[in-house]
This record gives C-alpha cells, sequence and structure tokens, in this order.
C-alpha cells in the first residue's frame, strides 16, 4: 500500500475520497461473506451462526508517521488528532484513510479463527482477537505499511496486505491448531451445510476484494484500475487451475474446488496487484492454485486440524504471492500512479527475492509465536480458547448462542441433543447385567434309530431327526435364547 507524508499537502481529492470509501464498503461486504465460504469444508450447521458472529467482533487502527522502526507510538491511538489531516495518504483525509484500514483488521482475525471452527469458545475468542490485533496484526502492519517501518524501510513490497493480512493469520490459524488441538470425534457427518452459501459467501469476497486490492492504491487512477484487473484475472485462474488439479486427480470437478480455487488466486495476487502486470497475474492465480489444493490436503497427513484451511488457503497463499512479488514486480506498473521503486527480479533487481523472504520469515515466525503465547496464557488466566466436551458436540449455536441459523435446523438440532441426552441418562440408571452361561450340553446324546433308505439310481439321501430345541433362560434378557442341538445321524448308503 502507497503511503507518503508531505509538509504542504495538496487538498483532498474528491474522487480520491470516494473512491476509499466505496472500497472500504466493499472490504466490510467481505466481513459477512467469509463465514459462507469459511462453511465449505469442515464446519457444520450447528456452529454457522458463531462462525457468522465471530466474523465482525474485531476493529484496531495501526498507523503511526512518528514510530520507530518496530512499533508506532501511538500517535493515533482513539483516534486523537485524526481529522481532515493528510499525514498518512497524499490528497486523502485520515478519517478516509482510518475507516480503510479499519475494514482490513475487522477481517484479518476471523480468518485466523477459523482453523478452530467448531470447537472455540465465543467469550474467550472475542478477548483473544482484541489481543491478538494488538500484539500480532497491529506491529506486522506497521512494519509493512508504516512510514518507518523496518520491512517498508528494507524495500520488501506489499501492495494490499499480503504478509499481515493473509500470511499473519495464516500462520496464526496453524498456530492455534497446534495450540486449541483436535475436534472431538462425533456421530455428525463433517460436511458443509449449504453449497449455495459458499458460493454466494465466495460471490461477496469476489466482489468485496475489488474494493479491498483496488482501494489500496489511495486513489481513483491507473494503478487501481491494474489491481482490479489483476484481482479478477488472478481469481479466475485459480479457480480453473484448482479444477484441473481435481479433474486429474479425481476425474470429476465441483463448485466447491471453484470456489477455493478462486480465493487461492485472489489471496496469491494481493500483495502484487499494484506491481505487476495481468499476464503476472494469471501466473499468480496458477501457481496459487495448485498450491494451495496440494496444501490444503497437507493436514489429513500431517495429523493437524486446521478446520477451515487458514493455513492451507491464505498462509500458504500469501506465501506464494510474497515470493512471486519479488519475480514479478515491473516498474512500468508501479509507476502508473508516479510511485518509483526498482521492480523485481524481471526487471533487473534480484534482490528483490531476498526482501520477500525477509518479509516472509519475519512474518511468519512473529504470528506463529506469538499467537501460540497467547492462547497458552489465556489458559493460564482460566480463559481457555476450547468449548467443553460436551459444548462441542451440542454445537456452539445450541451451547452459547441459544440460536440457529434457520429454525429448522435449530429444532432438528435441539431434538437430536435432548435425544441423545435423554438416552445417554437411561442408560446410566439401568446397571448392565452379564448373561448366565448356558450349561455345556451333554457329552452323549441319545442317538435316534433311522430308518435305512434305499434310492435306485439316486444319490443317497440323509435323513435327519433332529431333538427338540433347548429352552434355556438368560438372565436380564427380554427374550430367551434357543439352542438346537443335533445329534450324528447314521446313513445307510446302498446301491
Amino acid at each position: 500500500m502507497s503511503t507518503t507524508g508531505g509538509t504542504v499537502p495538496p487538498p483532498p481529492a474528491a474522487g480520491d475520497v470516494a473512491f476509499v470509501l466505496v472500497g472500504s464498503a466493499m472490504v466490510f461486504i467481505m466481513i459477512p461473506g467469509l463465514p459462507g465460504l469459511l462453511l465449505r469444508r469442515m464446519a457444520r450447521d450447528k456452529n454457522a451462526l458463531s462462525l457468522m458472529l465471530i466474523s465482525i467482533l474485531s476493529l484496531a487502527i495501526v498507523f503511526s508517521t512518528t514510530g520507530g522502526p518496530f512499533l508506532g507510538n501511538g500517535q493515533f491511538a482513539f483516534l486523537m488528532g485524526v481529522g481532515g489531516d493528510q499525514t498518512v495518504a497524499v490528497t486523502l483525509p485520515n478519517l478516509a484513510f482510518c475507516i480503510f484500514q479499519g475494514m482490513f483488521a475487522a477481517i484479518t482475525p476471523a480468518l485466523a479463527v477459523g482453523a478452530v471452527a467448531e470447537r472455540f469458545s465465543l467469550i474467550p475468542t472475542c478477548i483473544f482477537i482484541l489481543v491478538w490485533t494488538t500484539l500480532v496484526y497491529d506491529p506486522i502492519a506497521y512494519w509493512t505499511w508504516g512510514a518507518n517501518g523496518w520491512l517498508n524501510q528494507l524495500g520488501a513490497l506489499d501492495f494490499a496486505g499480503g504478509t499481515p493480512v493473509h500470511m499473519a493469520s495464516g500462520v496464526s490459524g496453524l498456530a492455534l491448531a497446534l495450540a486449541v488441538g483436535k475436534r472431538r470425534p462425533s456421530d455428525d457427518p463433517a460436511k458443509p451445510h449449504s453449497m449455495s452459501s459458499v458460493i454466494l459467501g465466495t460471490s461477496l469476497l469476489w466482489f468485496g476484494w475489488f474494493g479491498f486490492n483496488g482501494a489500496s492504491a489511495l486513489g481513483a487512477n491507473a494503478r487501481a484500475a491494474l489491481a482490479i484487473l489483476d484481482t479478477n484475472l488472478a481469481a479466475a485462474a485459480g479457480a480453473l487451475a484448482w479444477l484441473v488439479v481435481d479433474y486429474i486427480r479425481d476425474r470429476r470437478v465441483s463448485a466447491l474446488g471453484f470456489c477455493s480455487g478462486a480465493v487461492a488466486g485472489l489471496v496469491a495476487v494481493t500483495p502484487a496487484c499494484g506491481f505487476v502486470g495481468p499476464a503476472a497475474a494469471l501466473a499468480f492465480g496458477v501457481i496459487a492454485g495448485v498450491g494451495c489444493n496440494w496444501s490444503s490436503r497437507w493436514k489429513h497427513y500431517l495429523g493437524y486440524d486446521d478446520a477451515l484451511d487458514a493455513w492451507g488457503m491464505h498462509g500458504v497463499g500469501g506465501i506464494i504471492g510474497n515470493f512471486l512479488t519479488g519475480v514479478f514486480a515491473e516498474k512500468y506498473w508501479i509507476s502508473l500512479d508516479g510511485t518509483s521503486k526498482p521492480g523485481g527480479a524481471l526487471s533487473g533487481n534480484p534482490m528483490q527475492i531476498v526482501w520477500q523472504l525477509v518479509s516472509i520469515g519475519a512474518a511468519a515466525a512473529w504470528a506463529f509465536v506469538v499467537t501460540y503465547l497467547i492462547v497458552k496464557g489465556m489458559a493460564l488466566l482460566r480463559l481457555p480458547l476450547r468449548i467443553s466436551a460436551e459444548g462441542e458436540e451440542d454445537g456452539i449455536d445450541h451451547a452459547q448462542m441459544g440460536e440457529h441459523t434457520f429454525d429448522y435446523v435449530g429444532e432438528r438440532i435441539s431434538a437430536s441433543i435432548d435425544y441423545k441426552r435423554t438416552m445417554s441418562q437411561e442408560l446410566q440408571l439401568v446397571p448392565l447385567k452379564k448373561p448366565a452361561e448356558v450349561a455345556p450340553m451333554p457329552l452323549s446324546s441319545p442317538v435316534v434309530a433311522v430308518p435305512a433308505v434305499q434310492a435306485v439310481g439316486v444319490p443317497a439321501q440323509m435323513v435327519v431327526e433332529a431333538e427338540p430345541a433347548l429352552e434355556v433362560e438368560n438372565v436380564g434378557m427380554s427374550t430367551a435364547a434357543l439352542v438346537q442341538h443335533e445329534p450324528e445321524v447314521e446313513v445307510e448308503r446302498t446301491g
């Protein structure tokens, strides 16, 4: 994201202000769209409403123009001094920039928390979001975009949030999954409850991403148009690449795969959409579609439970996008709004790859370690992030909210929970009895004389007369066990 400061900035440009404000609204639309997409994999209907709620409970303000290289000095804390001044971005009042960045901070923790879907407790999770945005998102965003941030000063490129949004949330999701643990086994099938919600959620995300990336140019200009074009191309290429991989492996394609591939492409192009051309955007989408497809399956082999693929989609996709930015960034596209940067390896600046790798390593290490420590620290303070075993089985919607996404779904879930509890209580009240042992049959059983049967021209036949069935009472059972004994039969064969 391009930010500059000046002692005598020009007056705010009405078109730029309107463009960024509309972009902010489009990013906000992504927040309710996010749960519809998150439910695409393992989230069941009994947890749908809690995912929607947790997606709208975050806000943080990040920027300071006078801080050090690692952290701002609180210059704009609690919006102090934020008004019509243009100390952060040229032609934009600070208030417009504030609301735009607030939407970024609001959506990011929801991506991370998706890794522990179906087992997080709501109140501790709200506290976690507040702490996480302060200790993880804010520092990484400052490093990346702050005027004095050390990654920004180093020369690392990130146009719209590949590092603080996607990489930070994806790596934090992996830390959450490892710290909280796997979901408990359940009788309910772990399948998305509504494919129509998946498609609708993806559509809202795709639409909102135009504002997410386009408005990061902080002006209605040619570079913003490039960012939106690259965003759309990468999403389309990612969707097609995902489908191709699915078809090669499974000989079929799916709407779920199309939606997942589109998001993979959107994630990967986010740090690069204002630095690369349309052809490169297609490459971003294809590489991310293939890479995220395979990474989403790693968890089955590595044994961690990332419920909604926060790491597989956003972590891996963010890493791919950050690295490729160092390869494909070009001076020409960067200069569309007058910005001057050296570009990437293809523009004769191979050191840009090194700066991108430094950015990847620093952000990933900080996000993982701090997130893990936050979870463990909350547990020591008796604020465990994980819900109880009973609440996990019942579903977070029922256990902690008493509400459900749809009335019919709520009635069905409530009836199922009541039935399970009733049966469990009855089983606890009725002691189990061992069935009585059946007395062994005597070794010598009477042999019934059987007349010889002579069949001419046909095979010999056996005539068997069985003893009457012995009725044995099985104590503790409602019915008697019937044991039938067949004595040996003598057969005479003639002819």
